[in-house]
């Protein structure tokens, strides 16, 4: 957040000086436009600074009634949205957004992350997979094939954990998962994969395929305390 609070407020400071540069001889309407921005920015900086969210979300409105189309005004009021848990209203203005900046990555993200909160993981699907082909993101596509696996399209799901499984990001990259005593414990990336690589072959009733899976997942990681439940469940 402090590198989000630092970003718009130099944003916003950068607006003000801005629309009195616009003439040498700014009219009166201009003077009073920059002022409010300058104001309300300043606001803004003080109420992120106490971690007032709901100051600081009031004082972004205010810019934004002057300058509505400004992405990264629109960007930074869903963030913090999503980030002081209002999911629909960081939809909402993440959807927005991307009206006026279809490329907009972060809108992207902010989308598909509370699509996904508020449980419709079908348009949360859709924003991600949009991402990913803005973005050609690793991480992206691994959210991918597992929104893919929950909506049941295990052949779509089954493919991008191939091409995840053969990308040179999924030799250093790790996940965070409760170990056998509930405690979170980081992991290789592959175990992640290699399970729901099992879960898929178990959905498509391949249990032959499921267990080996299940135990590429245990071989990197014996206390994966998932892939284990999930060898146990097939040998019932």
């Amino acid at each position: 957040m402090n590198n989000l609070n630092k970003a718009i407020t130099l944003l916003l400071l950068f607006v003000t000086q801005f629309v009195i540069a616009q003439e040498e001889k700014p009219t009166a309407q201009q003077q009073v436009n920059a002022f409010v921005v300058n104001h309300y920015s300043k606001a803004y900086a003080l109420a992120t600074r106490y971690g007032d969210t709901d100051n600081a979300i009031t004082a972004l409105y205010n810019v934004l009634a002057e300058y509505p189309q400004n992405d990264s005004l629109l960007y930074t009021l869903s963030y913090l949205y999503f980030q002081n848990n209002k999911t629909a209203q960081s939809v909402l203005v993440s959807q927005d957004l991307l009206k006026v900046n279809p490329e907009h990555l972060g809108a992207l993200e902010l989308s598909g992350a509370g699509y996904e909160k508020l449980g419709i993981k079908d348009k949360s699907l859709d924003a991600y997979e949009s991402l990913y082909l803005k973005s050609n993101n690793f991480q992206t596509l691994y959210k991918v094939a597992f929104l893919q696996f929950d909506l049941q399209r295990f052949t779509e799901c089954n493919t991008n954990i191939d091409i995840l499984l053969e990308h040179p990001d999924a030799e250093k990259l790790k996940v965070f998962y409760a170990d056998e005593n509930n405690q979170e414990q980081e992991y290789p990336i592959k175990v992640a994969l290699f399970n729901l690589k099992g879960l898929v072959s178990k959905a498509n009733g391949d249990k032959e395929n499921a267990k080996k899976h299940f135990e590429a997942a245990l071989n990197l990681a014996p206390d994966f305390a998932i892939a284990k439940q999930n060898v146990e469940d097939l040998d019932k």
